[in-house]
């Protein structure tokens, strides 16, 4: 009874406060235009999940690159102009920041990590952490992501027949344990070994679980929040300990039970894992371990954080934040973007071709192959890292597909934001600015940003990865260029460069897109995540061949696949081949023939 009570009382106050906001609101709210209200308590925002990629891009083709939208707390205001984003992210980042529930959830799920830390903690904690992702480490790290991408291509092929043939594999739960290997051999000398194991352990499965439960459970965040706030630590343990009752038999109860049972499961190993760093550092055995294996990130780390000064050294509790962080940073993100780029190749055999074609010769120019071994794509870090056309099909999916889409940050004070692309008001007409109250939710769409017409071009919907060979490298964030339109200083090139049109370019820190995002909350890690799309790539292309399923069911359906949008990409088949639902990439999967070379 204590539990419905809840409920009847959480809702009935949501429908009180939507009330009052109406009424009280002032007549013109922002004045922007945008779609209409749609669900009077939960209004339209929920339309950008449900029609996805397209409805989100199309949104600012028609209104413009700020949109007003309507959600659970009101006003919002969907932002994917140049200029804007740049005053978000960078000028005026301390006006807008990310909201209460997203800092107080991810704190209780991963601890002190840099996604729930604001101010003066977070730039203390990524002083400390940025080093960890210099070029030295990721040169170091390579051979380790060559290792694993590897043994991935190994367990593949022999899931082939003997006759060469195709066989279909659901490849998405395999390019996951690689990703998992992948970042927790790196970042925690943990061997979680998942590509081997028959199944997962307690702690793999957890943080393989955790990305797909917060998806699932994101509109319980600002309960969440009203329950720490009101509540004393004892009594919101109690109200956990209500709401995980194994007697709520409802799928989203089970996905809580599930949560909280993922969460200290993380919790349990990460604090093991952390203790074993940390006595073996003490014990001035850490860094080199049996003096011949590599350190890895947690390692560096340690070692840094002990001999840092007073004010700028981090706590045990948010070291081990930053260990929670990072796995989950590097798992689910770059398992979405692996998936995408095996997917895009299947769906383009020549471009499939033309990659393979490349890596191939770039063996043999490293002279690191025979002509007739083409078994496994191990290159210098340098080497792969300037293959162009494999840096084209990263960088093209990357600016298409980002693993996060949308991102949300809250004023903290009334401010205007300029616009370097006019948008629509409510009257129609077009204006340059937009005046925006305290407290108003912004949506940063990553999505519509890299999809801008205005910067990318009249076919920036289209997937084109040789767009990229003809562009000079990506403007380093310190050239004399516009950001957002601002600071205008001439530059003269011999060639365009790519996301720069007439001077202006997004704030973004990879290739002037927003995938990564920018200013001081921009990802830490994405050289790591972009150095191990690569070397997978290059060494599944080299011996594997994928194309999308052909062959009719039972019934007469071909497997389709469809990306659904729920905070990450999630992959299904499409009814009646599929149920629409369970994540999975089924494709035809053969071993490379010798005209799979040819493009």
């Amino acid at each position: 009874m204590p539990l419905i009570q809840f409920c009847v009382v959480g809702s009935f106050f949501l429908a009180l406060y939507k009330t009052l906001n109406l009424l009280l609101r002032r007549p013109h709210g922002i004045d922007l235009d945008g779609p209409d209200r749609g669900n009077w308590l939960l209004g339209n925002i929920i339309r950008l999940f449900e029609g996805g990629i397209d409805y989100c891009v199309n949104l600012s083709e028609k209104y413009g690159g700020a949109v007003r939208l309507h959600g659970p707390y009101g006003e919002t205001v969907y932002v994917s102009d140049p200029r804007a984003l740049h005053h978000i992210v960078v000028k005026d980042k301390h006006i807008f920041e990310e909201t209460d529930d997203f800092i107080v959830s991810n704190k209780l799920v991963f601890g002190e990590g840099l996604i729930s830390t604001v101010g003066k903690q977070h730039r203390r904690q990524r002083k400390l952490i940025s080093p960890v992702f210099s070029m030295s480490n990721m040169r170091q790290h390579l051979s380790t992501v060559h290792h694993i991408a590897d043994r991935l291509a190994s367990t593949l092929a022999a899931k082939l027949p003997a006759d060469s043939s195709h066989s279909e594999i659901d490849v998405l739960p395999w390019l996951s344990r690689c990703a998992l290997d992948s970042i927790c051999h790196c970042v925690l000398g943990y061997s979680s070994d998942s590509l081997s194991a028959a199944e997962d352990d307690e702690y793999t499965e957890a943080l393989r679980s955790v990305g797909p439960l917060i998806g699932n459970l994101c509109l319980l965040r600002p309960f969440v929040l009203i329950i720490t706030r009101c509540c004393s630590p004892y009594w919101a343990r109690k109200v956990l300990d209500l709401v995980t009752a194994p007697w709520i038999p409802t799928k989203f109860m089970r996905d809580i039970r599930e949560m909280r049972r993922v969460v200290e499961s993380m919790d349990c190993v990460s604090r093991k894992v952390f203790a074993e760093k940390k006595a073996a550092m003490d014990a001035e055995d850490s860094l080199c371990g049996s003096g011949d294996s590599m350190p890895s990130m947690m390692d560096i780390m340690l070692k840094a954080n002990s001999v840092s000064c007073n004010e700028t050294k981090l706590t045990d509790a948010e070291l081990l934040g930053q260990m929670n962080v990072m796995i989950f940073a590097g798992l689910d993100t770059t398992t979405s973007a692996l998936a995408r780029c095996v997917y895009l190749l299947a769906q383009h055999p020549r471009v499939q071709a033309r990659l393979r074609s490349e890596i191939s010769d770039a063996m043999k120019s490293s002279r690191l192959q025979e002509e007739d071994d083409i078994s496994s794509a191990e290159l210098p870090y340098d080497v792969l890292m300037s293959l162009p056309f494999l840096d084209g099909i990263v960088k093209e999916t990357l600016r298409l597909y980002p693993s996060l889409p949308l991102m949300i940050r809250t004023t903290t004070k009334a401010t205007t934001l300029p616009l370097h692309f006019p948008a629509r008001s409510r009257s129609g007409e077009h204006t340059s600015a937009v005046t925006i109250p305290q407290g108003t939710h912004v949506i940063i769409s990553i999505l519509a940003a890299n999809r801008h017409q205005g910067i990318w071009g009249a076919d920036a919907n289209e997937w084109r990865p040789e767009r990229w060979s003809s562009s000079p490298l990506a403007v380093p964030p310190d050239m004399d260029i516009l950001v957002g339109g601002e600071d205008a200083t001439s530059t003269s090139r011999s060639a365009p460069v790519l996301g720069v049109k007439d001077g202006v370019r997004f704030p973004g820190m990879y290739s002037n897109m927003m995938t990564f995002l920018g200013g001081s909350r921009s990802c830490i890690g994405f050289k790591f995540a972009e150095m191990e799309i690569k070397q997978v790539l290059a060494t599944l292309v080299l011996r594997l061949h994928f194309s999308l399923p052909m062959e009719r069911n039972a019934r007469g359906h071909v497997k389709e696949i469809q990306w659904k949008l729920k905070g990450f990409h999630i992959p299904v088949v499409k009814a009646p081949a599929g149920d629409g639902v369970t994540p999975q990439v089924p494709l035809n999967v053969r071993s490379v023939r010798e005209e799979d070379f040819k493009w």
